[in-house]
C-alpha cells in the first residue's frame, strides 16, 4: 500500500498539519497581548514555561497513558480538552492568573497528544508504507502549518482579533478530533505481543538509554538542539541590529526556515536507507548548524536567506530521521512512553535555551550569539557521528572475532 492510498495516515498528517496552523495562530497573539498588558518579561516567560513545562515534567505519565489506552479515543479525548482550555482562554485572557493555569492544562494536551499522534502513525500507514515516507508526510504537513500559524496570528493579534484567533484554535483542535475519530486504524500496545510485563512510565526513558545507538543518536540531537534553540532569542535582534532590517525580514527569515523543513522532510529524508538513518540523522544536525553560522555571518538579508533555507531543509531531514528512528528500533508497546521521553528531553532542551540565549545575546551580541547556535550543534553533530561510527566499528570486530571463534571451533570438533 502506497502513502497516497493510506486514507488514515492522510487523515492523521491532516490533524498534525491543522494542530499546528491552529497552535502557532494562537501562541503569538497571546503572547503579544501578555507582553503588551503587563509590560512585563517575566510575565511572557512565565507563559512560555506554564505551556512547555507539562511537556517535560509530566512526559512519563503522558506516555504511559499513551501505551495503556487505545491511541485514536486518546487523541480524540485529549483534543476535545484542549478545545475546552482554549474555549476558557476567551474568558480568562485578561487575567494572568487565571491564564497560566489554563496553559499548563493545554501544555498536558500536547504532552498526551503528541506521542499518541507518532504511535498511532504505523498503524495509520499499514505494514507496507516506508517509515521515512510516513513520518516524512507528517513533518511536511506539520511545517506547512507552522509557516501559516505565525503569518495568520501575527495578522488578527494585529487587528485586535486576539478573540477570533482563539475561536480559531479551538476549532482547530475539534477538527483534529474529528479527524482522528475518522480514523479506521487501530493501536492498543497493551495487547500486543511485544507487550512489557509492566507499564511504569520510565521504561520508555530506559529503554533508550539503553539501546546505545539510539542512545547516541538522540542524546547528540538534544545537546544540540540545547545550544541551536539559543537562535529563537538572538534572530530578532540580529534582523534589526545586524542587517538593520524590520520585523518584515523578521518574518521572511523565519519563513524561509519552515519552508525549508518542508522542502527537506517531503523530498530529502526517505532517501536515506534505513541502516543509515541514525547516522544520516547527525549529520543534519551538523549541516543544520553549518546553515545557521553561514547566515550569521552574512552582511545581508537575502545572503543569510540562503543559509536559513539551507538550515531548515536539514533540520526537516533530522526530525523525520529521529521519529523514523524511534518507530523502527522501539517495540510498539513502548513507543509512546519513548517518544514523550524524547518530547520531554527536547522541550525541556529548548526551555533552557531560552534563559541561555538571553545570556549569550547580551554577552556576545546577537551575530555572535547566532554563531554559537550554529557552530555548537555543528560541533555536537560531528562527535556524536563519531562515537557513533567509533562503537560501530567495535561492534563490527567483535561479532567477525566471534564468529571466526565458532568457525575455529567447529573445525577443532570435527
Amino acid at each position: 500500500m502506497s502513502i497516497s492510498h493510506s486514507r488514515d495516515l492522510r487523515l492523521l498528517a491532516g490533524a498534525a498539519g491543522i494542530s499546528a496552523l491552529g497552535d502557532f495562530m494562537a501562541i503569538f497573539p497571546v503572547v503579544l497581548h501578555v507582553q503588551q498588558r503587563t509590560g512585563s518579561a517575566f510575565a511572557v516567560s512565565a507563559l512560555i514555561f506554564a505551556l512547555w513545562g507539562p511537556v517535560v515534567l509530566t512526559a512519563g505519565v503522558a506516555g504511559a497513558l499513551v501505551d495503556r489506552f487505545e491511541n485514536r479515543c486518546v487523541l480524540i479525548v485529549a483534543s476535545l480538552g484542549q478545545a475546552a482550555v482554549v474555549s476558557g482562554m476567551l474568558v480568562g485572557i485578561d487575567n494572568l492568573w487565571a491564564l497560566l493555569p489554563l496553559m499548563m492544562l493545554l501544555g498536558f494536551g500536547v504532552a498526551v497528544s503528541q506521542p499518541a499522534e507518532f504511535a498511532l502513525v504505523p498503524a495509520a500507514a499499514g505494514p507496507e508504507t516506508d517509515a521515512a515516507r510516513s513520518n516524512g508526510l507528517m513533518e511536511t504537513t506539520r511545517s506547512i502549518g507552522f509557516t501559516a500559524g505565525p503569518v495568520v496570528g501575527g495578522a488578527l493579534g494585529a487587528a485586535g482579533l486576539l478573540w477570533l484567533a482563539l475561536a480559531l484554535n479551538a476549532v482547530s483542535f475539534v477538527l483534529v478530533a474529528a479527524a482522528a475519530a475518522a480514523i479506521r486504524a487501530r493501536r492498543r500496545p497493551d495487547q500486543g505481543a511485544d507487550a512489557p510485563a509492566s507499564g511504569r512510565s520510565r521504561e520508555g526513558f530506559a529503554f533508550l538509554v539503553r539501546e546505545r545507538d539510539i542512545a547516541i543518536t538522540l542524546g547528540g540531537a538534544i545537546a544540540a538542539l540545547a545550544v541551536f534553540s539559543i537562535s529563537a532569542t538572538a534572530e530578532p535582534f540580529f534582523v534589526t541590529d545586524s542587517l538593520r532590517a524590520g520585523s518584515l525580514a523578521y518574518g521572511i527569515l523565519l519563513t524561509s526556515w519552515t519552508l525549508g523543513m518542508a522542502a527537506g522532510s517531503a523530498g530529502l529524508a526517505h532517501r536515506v536507507g534505513r541502516a543509515q538513518v541514525a547516522a544520516g540523522a547527525l549529520a543534519a544536525v551538523v549541516l543544520q548548524g553549518f546553515g545557521i553560522a553561514g547566515a550569521s555571518l552574512a552582511p545581508v538579508l537575502w545572503v543569510a536567506l540562503i543559509g536559513f533555507v539551507f538550515g531548515g531543509v536539514s533540520h526537516g531531514v533530522k526530525n523525520v530521521l529521529l521519529r523514523t528512528l524511534i518507530h523502527e528500533r522501539v517495540p510498539d508497546a513502548l513507543r509512546g512512553r519513548a517518544f514523550a521521553a524524547y518530547n520531554g528531553a527536547r522541550n525541556g532542551a529548548e526551555l533552557g535555551a531560552l534563559v541561555l540565549g538571553g545570556f549569550a545575546v547580551g554577552a556576545l551580541g546577537a551575530r555572535a550569539a547566532l554563531l554559537l547556535a550554529g557552530l555548537g550543534p555543528a560541533a555536537i553533530g560531528t562527535a556524536s557521528l563519531l562515537l557513533l561510527a567509533n562503537r560501530r566499528r567495535r561492534v563490527a570486530v567483535a561479532m567477525t572475532t566471534t564468529n571466526e571463534g565458532r568457525v575455529l571451533h567447529a573445525r577443532v570438533q570435527r
